[in-house]
């Protein structure tokens, strides 16, 4: 069956058409995605402004119109830390609702983090036996880690590279004072989940995803998009640390033609760069493979599982 997954997230609005059936691996057709940085666009009182909802209901229009003209039989809607954080957040999911038909669904950090571990499970088997998944995503960090494929331990910390950029990184340059306070304010984050997720013992296999750890692994050495989703890419702490001084004295622009490295994300790349490297640092983790699937993935999958009778195949499924 041809589904349609629409992520609203921190930085992007992003479409997927798969093919997908139970027991298959789902295959992207076609791939509809707008840079609206939700993230960055809340007022001094934590709202979506007008003009961030008016982008975020066109771009929904838009998406239902890709899902007809492509045969989608079925869409999976849902929204992430943008949403869900912001001060406005019922009045956003009413608009879009109201002008487009479309009910978009919160998911809470935990659940973003046990559906993201679902699809990490999934790509890499159970041979990895403990797996470790970090996922930074433009409004959160969520950290995942278990034997099996629901979590025995999933949370979210408010460390997003959108997040943090608007907040800490305003700048073209980077102001060194403020660098430290970020740096400091991350690794205090951190700290915070750091016993829960090391009492488990360490992991056999620590993956990273996210669009922030496909572009840091590839300005580290990692395979170029191009090379498709099964070569092999790592990013390893000493890789990152070599580059961490260079990001941090770069401006936007000399960011973006870093290879591998977006425009649109070019600015939230060293916030993203530092996140990483307390993540690893105080996790333990020399390397983190980087997995192909993330949260998207997960939804789809969780969605199959579910399709036990003609009435779950009409029937989003959400829950982890």
């Amino acid at each position: 069956m041809r589904l349609g997954v629409l992520d609203v997230g921190s930085n992007t609005v992003h479409f997927l058409v798969v093919d997908a059936h139970p027991g298959a691996a789902p295959l992207p057709a076609y791939s509809h995605k707008a840079e609206l940085r939700l993230a960055e666009l809340l007022d001094e009182n934590g709202a979506i402004g007008e003009a961030g909802i008016e982008r975020l209901v066109g771009h929904v229009a838009s998406s239902l119109r890709v899902a007809e003209d492509k045969g989608v039989v079925d869409i999976l809607p849902f929204a992430t830390s943008a949403v869900r954080e912001a001060a406005n957040g019922e009045e956003v999911l009413r608009r879009v609702a109201a002008e487009t038909g479309v009910e978009l669904r919160v998911l809470s950090g935990q659940d973003e983090a046990r559906l993201t571990f679902l699809a990490v499970r999934r790509w890499f088997g159970w041979s990895s036996g403990r797996l470790l998944n970090l996922d930074i995503g433009g409004g959160s960090l969520e950290i995942a880690c278990g034997l099996d494929e629901q979590p025995d331990v999933a949370c979210s910390l408010p460390l997003g590279a959108g997040r943090l950029t608007a907040r800490w990184l305003p700048g073209d340059v980077a102001d060194p004072a403020g660098l430290r306070e970020l740096r400091r304010h991350i690794r205090a984050e951190m700290a915070t989940v750091v016993g829960e997720i090391a009492r488990l013992g360490p992991p056999q296999h620590a993956v990273a995803t996210s669009k922030t750890f496909k572009q840091l692994a590839r300005m580290t050495g990692a395979a170029p998009a191009d090379a498709g989703p099964y070569a092999d890419r790592r990013l390893t702490r000493r890789g990152l640390a070599a580059w961490l001084p260079r990001l941090s004295s770069m401006t936007v622009a000399e960011r973006a033609q870093i290879p591998g490295v977006s425009e649109g994300r070019a600015k939230q790349l060293l916030a993203g760069a530092l996140v990483a490297d307390a993540a690893m640092d105080l996790l333990g983790l020399e390397e983190l493979d980087v997995c192909p699937w993330a949260l998207r993935e997960g939804i789809i999958l969780r969605r199959l599982d579910t399709m036990d009778s003609p009435a779950d195949r009409r029937r989003p499924a959400l829950t982890p």
